[in-house]
């Protein structure tokens, strides 16, 4: 039952959205009972929970991509049935995912203006157009060029085209689907100002995230989804970080990172004098048996550059890889794996996973010869070993022959782990391993990565959130610019300390 005792409405506002007792099923699975939501006027909304608590769900039925089983949506007080996305472009609804809605050979303006363009016989009225996008884009508080290609845009540019479109469609409604998972620092502080921005303007806003960062920062009142149902709404004022994540994982978390003290072994892996073009340029440094090597710096530092040179994914001009002694000769991403290193990519989509392909058969790929008898793949024992990892990482399938593309992020994240663990990998890279991961979901693969270096494995973690690298890393490596700023030991260092490194306002620190 949701708790909403503290839900700040008592002021008799109309709200502007209103989604009521709303539930949906989908074959063999409940995805959402009885749900409650409301946005006011000028709110920010935080829409919280575990990857399958039915975030997705319930913002797929708002743009009339799937239609409620039961319950009943009102916007302004009147009840309307959005049964496609161009309904609820009519209803004032406006929805930017996580993955950008944008054609990228047409321009900005194009692709604001796509399906409503207005011209006489048929010509496009391009200069009015030019005009409304520019007054767009002014209205957000971000200049774009109107006629500059999508594909040549950055991320940030191309949310504000998204953002541009949907105001053009006189959205009341905002919602944001995880719109900092590709942002850098400096994008995300812009995208606060227009997040505040559509808030001075009236506009109800619904922004969901994993970053609890952003939601203190953000929210006005804080939704919570877990399983299908209604957990509570509070004000944001009023609750804690700690009971944020209980109410979401329906159980306490003591620390938001696993507490605990490694032995740290003989140095297994070695990297010297790494180097390829200006993208990485002489990086050197060793990770040590049960030791678990942050990484860290800004987008575009060289950070997942070095660690596909690493795995073999590209070639490096100059520079030598030891490991447990033995120098290494890596041509491609099957002799790092030959060899004990394996990647867990920061595309997970894109290069983790075949995602037209079941969850057992992306596992089995790089094992093929565990499962090998006399000459062919056994079913039967890739099943068994793939159900080990299933009980081990909690992994939420329904079965073996479940589709890929089908899981939450934090699932598939933990398919392509499981992958790596039945090769035995030695040293395991995580390349942002809890992008786009609930909060329960992330502890858990925080106690894997300990465990695996409990184990002796070599681990090396990739991550721009600077709490995830503070809490989790033994020695934190800092990138800039291709090189290599600072390799800190893990005792009393800050964000800002990182920070400056990163930025390239200390001098360098030597590695260690």
């Amino acid at each position: 039952m949701a708790d909403d005792s503290n839900s700040g409405n008592s002021d008799n506002r109309q709200p502007l959205l209103e989604m009521a007792n709303v539930s949906k099923s989908f074959p063999g699975v409940r995805a959402l009972s009885d749900v409650n939501l409301e946005l006011y006027p000028g709110e920010v909304l935080a829409l919280l929970g575990e990857n399958g608590a039915g975030k997705s769900t319930l913002i797929k039925m708002l743009g009339g991509v799937h239609s409620p089983d039961a319950g009943t949506i009102k916007i302004n007080g009147q009840e309307i049935r959005i049964d496609t996305p161009t309904a609820s472009q009519q209803a004032g609804v406006g929805i930017i995912y996580q993955e950008f809605n944008l054609i990228p050979a047409l321009s900005a303006r194009e692709n604001i203006f796509l399906g409503q363009e207005k011209g006489a016989l048929s010509w496009v009225a391009r200069s009015q157009e030019e005009e409304a996008a520019r007054e767009l884009f002014d209205r957000i508080g971000v200049p774009v060029d109107p006629n500059a290609l999508c594909r040549d845009l950055t991320v940030a540019q191309q949310q504000v085209v998204e953002i541009a479109k949907a105001l053009a469609q006189s959205a009341q409604i905002v919602v944001m689907d995880e719109p900092s998972a590709a942002l850098t620092p400096r994008e995300v502080e812009g995208l606060y100002a227009i997040v505040d921005e559509l808030r001075r303007q009236g506009i109800g806003v619904i922004y969901i995230s994993h970053r609890l960062n952003e939601i203190e920062r953000l929210a006005d009142r804080i939704m919570v989804l877990r399983d299908g149902q209604h957990v509570g709404t509070r004000n944001a004022q009023d609750v804690t970080r700690d009971e944020i994540i209980e109410m979401m994982v329906g159980r306490s978390l003591d620390n938001e990172f696993p507490d605990e003290i490694r032995p740290v072994g003989e140095t297994r892996l070695v990297v010297e004098g790494l180097s390829r073009g200006a993208a990485v340029q002489d990086v050197s440094f060793d990770v040590r048996a049960g030791e678990i090597l942050g990484i860290a710096g800004l987008v575009g530092a060289g950070r997942t550059e070095t660690v596909r040179l690493l795995f073999g994914a590209d070639k490096p001009d100059a520079g030598s890889i030891t490991l447990d002694g033995r120098t290494l000769t890596i041509r491609s991403p099957r002799h790092a794996i030959a060899q004990g290193i394996c990647l867990l990519t920061e595309d997970r989509k894109g290069q983790g996973l075949v995602l037209g392909l079941s969850v057992q058969e992306n596992f089995g790929l790089p094992n093929m010869q565990d499962f090998k008898r006399a000459g062919f793949i056994s079913k039967r024992d890739e099943s068994k070993a793939f159900a080990r990892f299933v009980d081990q990482l909690k992994i939420k399938v329904t079965g073996g022959n479940q589709i890929a593309e089908t899981l939450s992020g934090g699932n598939q994240q933990k398919v392509v782990l499981a992958k790596w663990l039945q090769r035995n990998a030695e040293v395991i890279i995580f390349d942002e391993p809890t992008r786009g991961i609930d909060v329960g979901a992330k502890y858990e693969i925080y106690l894997l990565m300990n465990e695996l270096a409990r184990q002796g494995k070599a681990i090396i973690m990739i991550s721009s959130e600077l709490p995830e690298v503070l809490g989790l890393s033994d020695r934190i490596l800092v990138m800039h610019e291709g090189r290599v700023a600072g390799c800190l030991d893990n005792e009393n260092v800050t964000q800002e300390d990182l920070m400056r490194l990163a930025t390239g306002s200390k001098e360098v620190v030597s590695a260690q």
